[in-house]
């Protein structure tokens, strides 16, 4: 067993016990954590893995986590039967912006253009829908439950951690594969050198396709789980570029189009943010807009000194893999 896997396994073994050692506080940041390290690691299938820059990522946590909220609070069916919907239109949108941009040859800076226009109409469209609520809100019916819920997703924070720690797993489990195979190649060739795969006979237009669309998938999962644990959604909120940032940034701080760097940028910005937030507020001081500032900061140094992120530099320390 190489020193990679030991060290993977340690880490999974210390977050399956971790909720039997913190408190509630602790274990929600926890839970941040995860779901920031696993809506990254669906962005770096389309932008670490294929070169395909989107910053509209927030339009699939939004659409997906309206699919499933709007089912169970105008129906009352539960989120296992809203989260194929949601997959699935989220999966339409991919298509629909991916079709545009690389039929028409829309790409770079322009297809990240794209990405943001998707995501803010459809935050317009939704401020002006009633079914959703519009501009007042959607808000989810909670029933306090000391015991696990499965079917309708409703439990104490050690539910929400630990199907969060499931995805994250699957997540891993599934872009490790995807690297190994024919897919990975051909994409790491098209973000190499898009010309260059064409000349090889790589089908660029389909391979980009299949990474919009695992992508998008995957964080319409992550819609799914913010609709049923943050109980509440609003167009200006779920919408707002703002969450696609913070999806990215821990891509890029970590390292992008690694498997460890979403999970170690997200576990960063995440844990050092909040620790900032909670110092200051202890000192009983309020500086608005001061977790933004930090991810400005970090993100200026990381891109300074480790262009490639962290867990490149880190991983050559320690002699492990990607």
């Amino acid at each position: 067993m190489s020193r990679s896997h030991i060290a993977l396994a340690a880490l999974l073994l210390m977050l399956l016990a971790l909720p039997a050692f913190v408190g509630a506080y602790a274990l929600s940041v926890a839970t941040l954590v995860l779901y920031f390290a696993y809506t990254g690691q669906a962005w770096n299938v389309m932008m670490g893995f294929a070169g395909q820059l989107s910053l509209g990522h927030s339009l699939y946590v939004g659409v997906g986590a309206y699919a499933a909220g709007g089912l169970f609070f105008h129906y009352g069916i539960g989120p296992w039967a809203g989260l194929p919907l949601a997959i699935l239109l989220c999966v339409l949108l991919g298509v629909a912006i991916g079709f545009l941009a690389f039929r028409f040859g829309i790409s770079g800076v322009y297809f990240a253009l794209l990405t943001i226009a998707f995501a803010e109409f459809t935050r317009i469209g939704f401020d002006h829908l009633d079914w959703v609520g519009g501009p007042g809100g959607m808000f989810l019916r909670v029933a306090q439950r000391d015991t696990w819920d499965i079917a309708n997703f409703r439990g104490p924070p050690e539910m929400y951690y630990y199907a969060m720690l499931l995805l994250c797993v699957l997540a891993f489990a599934g872009c490790f594969y995807l690297l190994k195979s024919k897919a990975g190649y051909y994409w790491q060739a098209i973000r190499e050198n898009e010309e260059a795969a064409q000349a090889l006979g790589i089908n660029t237009f389909r391979w980009k396709m299949l990474a919009v669309m695992i992508s998008s998938a995957m964080t319409a999962a992550a819609g799914v789980f913010y609709a049923f644990y943050y109980n509440n959604l609003f167009p200006e909120q779920i919408f707002h570029i703002s969450r696609s940032i913070e999806i990215i940034l821990g891509p890029i701080i970590g390292g992008i189009g690694t498997l460890f760097g979403p999970i170690l940028g997200a576990a960063v910005l995440t844990l050092l943010a909040d620790g900032i937030t909670e110092g200051l507020a202890a000192l009983g001081v309020e500086i608005p807009g001061v977790k933004q500032v930090f991810y400005g900061v970090v993100l200026l140094g990381v891109v300074m000194f480790l262009p490639h992120g962290i867990w490149p530099a880190l991983a050559r320390r320690l002699g492990l893999g990607k």
